[in-house]
């Protein structure tokens, strides 16, 4: 049930990793090995123990601690569960968004791309995407349509950043992903037998429906940042050349909303062709 300790200040140390650490001190760099991450939710925090993540402390509001009696049985009896009253929650910046539960939890070891490749035939390539929001609905898209990996750039914010699990419905602990090593990584992708497809607003692009993209074996769908998309250069160094066809004037799809009709056209149908 975990080792209930009741919480009546807002400045106790204890609150410290939910209201005072930046994303950015929750990594830890400097010590790998003690990053957090925190997940917020009944939903989220249970699909966490089930994808084997293990919990630091939960944070909950006094009211709402029976609700989680179910939850806090999976956890260790020591495991202290930090309980408030609500007006000292609502000093936590967007504790209103937690639905009753927050749970700080250990990071995983960073997984390498190239093992990624080795064991899967389709992967999601995301260069530059720094918005939490659309990173996290994209990884929700993954988990739906059959994409079995997202390799990020260095620059890509971070998956187990708190608003992407959040957006992701806790979709980032069941789709592996790795960071890319360095700006060859399109290289990388052909040494392992992938074939990449770039989506990109272009005259000269293909319609996903293309045929020539059904007969592709291992499958990198390649998408870029949400202002500028891919540079010119990741563009060229792709096998195909890809776009969404727009009616009634639009130019564009936001970098989430293209990557669900990409993956269903290009990763879902592939796998259960109609």
């Amino acid at each position: 049930m975990g080792r209930i300790v009741p919480i009546a200040d807002f400045e106790d140390p204890a609150l410290d990793v939910y209201a005072r650490l930046t994303e950015n001190q929750l990594v830890c760099r400097e010590r790998p090995e003690d990053g957090l991450f925190i997940a917020e939710s009944a939903l989220v925090i249970e699909r966490a123990l089930d994808a084997g993540f293990e919990p630091v402390s939960f944070l909950a509001e006094t009211r709402l601690l029976p609700k989680a009696e179910a939850i806090l049985a999976r956890c260790p009896e020591e495991l202290p569960v930090y309980t408030a009253e609500l007006p000292v929650l609502e000093r936590l910046t967007g504790y209103a968004l937690t639905r009753g539960m927050l749970c700080a939890m250990r990071r995983p070891a960073l997984r390498h791309a190239e093992d990624l490749l080795q064991s899967t035939s389709c992967v999601a390539v995301l260069e530059d995407v720094i918005n939490p929001t659309n990173l996290g609905a994209i990884f929700r898209s993954a988990a739906a349509l059959g994409v079995e990996a997202v390799l990020l750039t260095d620059s890509c914010t971070d998956p187990l950043y708190r608003r992407c699990i959040r957006v992701s419905m806790g979709n980032v602990f069941f789709v592996p992903w790795a960071y890319l090593p360095d700006d060859q990584w399109q290289a990388l992708l052909h040494e392992n037998g992938f074939e990449s497809v770039a989506m990109a607003l272009r005259e000269d692009a293909k319609v996903l429906w293309d045929p020539a993209l059904r007969k592709i074996q291992k499958l990198a769908v390649v998408m870029g940042s949400e202002g500028p998309g891919l540079k010119a250069s990741t563009i060229a160094s792709c096998d195909y050349t890809v776009t969404v066809p727009m009616t009634n004037g639009v130019d564009s799809l936001n970098v989430a909303a293209a990557s669900a009709v990409a993956f269903y056209q290009l990763a879902l149908l592939r796998q259960h062709p109609l």
